[in-house]
């Protein structure tokens, strides 16, 4: 598990994947939330620019955000 502090009110998801590292690009990180691969607090996020705030938990190819 891995803890990621956001600097202002939201993160967007694509934009969170590209900053952690788990995708390579925005287009990459767009096929993963596309495909059904990323869970945000249990639910599937279909929404690439999905607000997420803290306490929110995002798992994705094994593994998990807690955003502070």
């Amino acid at each position: 598990m891995t803890e990621f502090k956001i600097n202002g009110d939201y993160i967007e998801l694509i934009a969170l994947l590209k900053v952690t590292g788990i995708a390579e690009t925005g287009g990459v990180a767009g096929i993963l939330v596309t495909q059904g691969e990323v869970t945000v607090n249990g639910q599937i996020e279909l929404r690439k620019r999905a607000k997420l705030k803290p306490g929110d938990v995002v798992e994705t190819s094994g593994q998990k955000i807690v955003l502070t």
